[in-house]
């Protein structure tokens, strides 16, 4: 929901890093400190040590967030270090929810993390496959003038809400029940606000 507004911001915020020292670094390799860290943030996570996590956690998003500033700035924007941005950023979201049902040990707590990993499939598939297909129409991040390499069509829980969620789990990691089930049902809310998105493009 927020994504599209907060992309051009954090633009302006990372610029100066990417200009600097980061700007000799190839963005792919940014991407891939960034997995790193991520997996690091739910190894603590798994251990119950979520303070550690969080700030793992928030250095990820950092990095990732980077490389893309990097690769724009410096022309060194590619079709692989788009795919290996995505491909790391689900691996790193599916982690962490899965380490923390792990520390909680608590039947419930698997049950919502399910809930929450089938919420993210649907989604992916929700957005992700109606992308290409818009591309393919010419109806892409090109001409929607988005900053991403694909389009990526807005919903109620995007990539800022993302660090929100995540970020609340690692703080308040008792509340993991309530938080997993919220943030699934509010990811299939934007499920369904793509799939009647989808219904106006694709059958025009």
């Amino acid at each position: 929901m927020l994504d599209h507004p907060l992309r051009h911001w954090k633009e302006r915020v990372l610029a100066p890093l990417a200009r600097g020292p980061l700007g000799r670094v190839h963005p792919n390799f940014l991407s891939s400190v960034s997995a790193a860290l991520g997996l690091t943030c739910a190894l603590f996570a798994a251990f119950g040590c979520t303070r550690l996590a969080l700030f793992f956690w928030l250095a990820n998003r950092c990095f990732d967030g980077l490389d893309g500033t990097v690769a724009r700035l410096h022309q060194k924007t590619s079709d692989w270090g788009a795919y290996l941005d995505i491909l790391y950023d689900h691996l790193i979201y599916a982690a962490i929810p899965l380490a923390l049902a792990v520390s909680s040990a608590d039947p419930k707590v698997y049950l919502a993390c399910a809930f929450l990993q089938a919420a993210f499939f649907v989604n992916t598939i929700s957005w992700c496959y109606l992308s290409a297909l818009l591309e393919k129409r010419r109806a892409g991040a090109a001409e929607r003038r988005e900053l991403t390499s694909v389009t990526m069509p807005a919903a109620l829980i995007e990539g800022a809400e993302t660090v929100l969620f995540f970020s609340c789990f690692l703080i308040w990691p008792g509340a993991a029940l309530w938080l997993f089930s919220i943030m699934a049902s509010l990811v299939s809310v934007g499920v369904f606000q793509r799939w009647r998105f989808a219904r106006k493009e694709l059958s025009a």
